[in-house]
């Protein structure tokens, strides 16, 4: 039986439709609204990352306009109480069914590096929520609000490198698919 063989194609596919669906949510229905409403990104869409500065720019822009501050907080109560946990299911079906058999360049690889690879999609959902709980908190009037502005741009970078080591692990696990077999 070949590795990762016992995942059904279907499986992938749904997850896929259903990410694809939070993500097209989040984009649809908070993200380009909020751009009109504030003329001004979403920190979330920051993929290179932000400072704290920025955090306290946002910060005063959504006190002086409570239906940005609305919008944000039903994103995050929304689309981003799904998307995160259904991507890392996605990123984490797709590593197990490209699964190379626990062998890099025709040689075996150690199973702590295996666990590592497949725990980066968790580590991603762990940082996009930690992210998400951070905006909430650093957005409304909470007492850790500048403990978890400071946090912010951290979990954003963490969330984005998680997920591209993910991405890069997957097209690489894609490559060795169809790539020459060693003999």
């Amino acid at each position: 039986m070949e590795a990762g063989s016992r995942i059904p194609a279907w499986i992938i596919w749904l997850l896929a439709i259903l990410s694809l669906a939070a993500f097209g949510w989040a984009v649809f229905g908070f993200v380009l609204p909020f751009e009109h409403e504030t003329g001004r990104a979403m920190l979330d869409t920051y993929v290179a990352g932000y400072d704290e500065a920025t955090v306290a720019a946002m910060q005063v822009l959504l006190n002086g306009n409570p239906v940005a501050h609305d919008m944000l907080r039903a994103m995050y109560l929304g689309p981003e109480l799904v998307l995160p946990a259904l991507l890392a299911m996605l990123l984490l079906t797709v590593i197990l069914k490209l699964d190379t058999g626990s062998r890099y360049f025709g040689r075996p690889v150690h199973p702590a590096l295996v666990k590592a690879v497949c725990a980066l999609p968790i580590l991603y959902a762990l940082a996009d929520y930690g992210e998400n709980f951070a905006s909430l908190t650093a957005f409304s009037d909470s007492a850790s609000a500048a403990i978890a502005a400071a946090a912010l741009p951290w979990l954003t970078k963490l969330k984005f490198a998680a997920l591209a080591v993910t991405l890069i692990a997957i097209v690489r696990f894609v490559l060795i698919r169809i790539g020459p077999k060693a003999e």
